[in-house]
Parts: C-alpha cells; sequence; structure tokens
C-alpha cells in the first residue's frame, strides 16, 4: 500500500467523510414547534439530545454508509494492483456506496419536520464526498498527488561499504550493467594495474571504436518517477504486475520507443509506458 499514490480527489474524499462523522454526534432534529395541543408532549421529549447514532436506519444509510464508501475508495486507489467484490471493481463499489449515502441524506432531510445541525451538516458532507470520489480521476485540479514526492538522493560514489541495491552509488559487481557507482574499467595504458605499450593501447581503442554515424547502443541507467506509476508485464497484458514508488531508484534496462523496460528491487522487469518527468540517476 502506497499512501503517496493518493490525489488531491482523495484527500476531499478523506476531509469529507471526518466531517460526516462528525455530524453523526450533532442533533438530527431542531427545536419542535410546541405550541398547541402537543405541547405537553414536547416538552417531555429532549429532541435536541437525538442524533444518528439514536436512530440505527439512518446511522447505517448516511453515515457510517458514506464513511465506509470513503475508506474503500481511498484503499482501492492506494493499492497497487485493482481488488473486485462481487465483480465490481472495489473503487467502484466504493463510489456507488458515497452516491448512495448522499442519495439518502438529502430525502432524509427533505422528510424531517424539523432538521438539526446533523442532518444538514450530515448531507453537505455526504454531497462534497460523493463528488470527491466521482470527479477524482476525472478533473485535472484534483488528479496531483496528495503528498509530494521526495527528491531522491543519490549517494556519493564509493559512500559506506555496501550501501546496497536500489540507488546511484550503490557498489556493484564489475562488468554489470554500467550503474551509477560500478567499479570503473581499467584506463588506456593499464589492466588491472600493469603498464602496456601506449602504441598497443591506441591501436587497440582505434579498432575498438564504433563507425563514425553508428546508431548509439542504450546504455542502462537509474531513474525515479515523479508520482506513482503501474509497471506493466513485457507479455502486453493489462494488468500491472508492481507499482514504481517515488523516491525510490529503479533500474533502466532496455528501451522500447517511449516506453522503459525497468527492473525493481526485488528483480520484476516489466514496461514502464508512462515516462515522462523521470529523473535519471
Amino acid at each position: 500500500m502506497n499512501i503517496r499514490s493518493l490525489t488531491r480527489g482523495d484527500g476531499v474524499v478523506i476531509g469529507a467523510a471526518v466531517l460526516l462523522f462528525i455530524a453523526s454526534f450533532l442533533s438530527l432534529t431542531g427545536a419542535p414547534d410546541c405550541s398547541g395541543p402537543y405541547a405537553k408532549y414536547c416538552e417531555a421529549q429532549d429532541y435536541s439530545s437525538i442524533n444518528a447514532w439514536d436512530a440505527l436506519s439512518t446511522l447505517m444509510s448516511v453515515y457510517l454508509a458514506g464513511v465506509i464508501g470513503a475508506a474503500i475508495v481511498v484503499l482501492s486507489r492506494a493499492l497497487p494492483q485493482p481488488r473486485k467484490v462481487a465483480g465490481l471493481d472495489l473503487g467502484q463499489f466504493g463510489v456507488a456506496l458515497t452516491v448512495f449515502a448522499a442519495w439518502t441524506a438529502f430525502w432524509t432531510l427533505i422528510d424531517a419536520n424539523s432538521a438539526g445541525a446533523g442532518l444538514i451538516i450530515g448531507l453537505i458532507a455526504a454531497l462534497v464526498l460523493a463528488g470527491g470520489a466521482v470527479a477524482g480521476p476525472l478533473v485535472p485540479a484534483l488528479k496531483p498527488a496528495l503528498i509530494g514526492a521526495p527528491k531522491p538522493q543519490a549517494a556519493p560514489y564509493g559512500a559506506g561499504p555496501n550501501p546496497g541495491y536500489g540507488y546511484p552509488g550503490a557498489q556493484q559487481q564489475a562488468g554489470g550493467y554500467g550503474y551509477p557507482g560500478a567499479q570503473q574499467q581499467p584506463q588506456a595504458g593499464q589492466t588491472h594495474g600493469q603498464q602496456v605499450p601506449a602504441e598497443a593501447t591506441a591501436g587497440g581503442a582505434a579498432g575498438a571504436a564504433p563507425a563514425a554515424g553508428g546508431a548509439p547502443e542504450f546504455a542502462p541507467f537509474w531513474f525515479a518517477v515523479p508520482v506513482a506509476r503501474p509497471l506493466y508485464g513485457e507479455d502486453g497484458s493489462p494488468s500491472p504486475i508492481a507499482e514504481l514508488a517515488p523516491g525510490t531508484w529503479y533500474l533502466a534496462v532496455e528501451q522500447r520507443g517511449q516506453a522503459l523496460i525497468a527492473q525493481t528491487q526485488d528483480g520484476r522487469r516489466g514496461v514502464l509506458q508512462d515516462t515522462t518527468g523521470i529523473q535519471r540517476g
């Protein structure tokens, strides 16, 4: 579960759910008109103390339904892979629950003879909740990440005895992919500490030089993503096999058009289709 994948729309959903939960403790009814023959019944009943927790049907169909729907929406968007409930996507099920809560809150308020703060604030919170759940993936202003991605810090070359796999500066085995921080190849005139004639070195370099104008070969490199992005299988499967999280370095081992073949820390490889804004190590 990656909370950095949450968006501003998810923030609206969370805030509205908190407000809806608070409204459940407020009075559902206002002060009734106690004039007339029913005054003695009004005086015997304290209407100001009745809240949603005293009315089970209202509590479950409006307040808890909205809070549970918000939790499902946020959870579905924080998971790396989609989940299904009764054939429906988990996120779609949560959105439907928030819309149901807003619909019920509206008609409950219409049916009330005297609405209290609990019903009024509950309706407002339910409407905002349903709107955030529906519009979150659609409105551009609600799509940016809720929590800004930290800028990855590349460790200096050779820092520590073994910084480990996952970012530039880690000690790698010689002959690897050319990770940042990998052991350097011997320079011209040296082979593992032994001197060789300069003429032989120059001749070998000239013979190994690529032909002028040839297409450069792809060199693996480290990169980090600005926001969480899915990693798809190389077989073209539409379901992601992993999610790349901001603040972590990943290895690009191959390029396919505009896409990259990326390798995660646990060795899985997949296709990163959206490469805009990535930071190279």
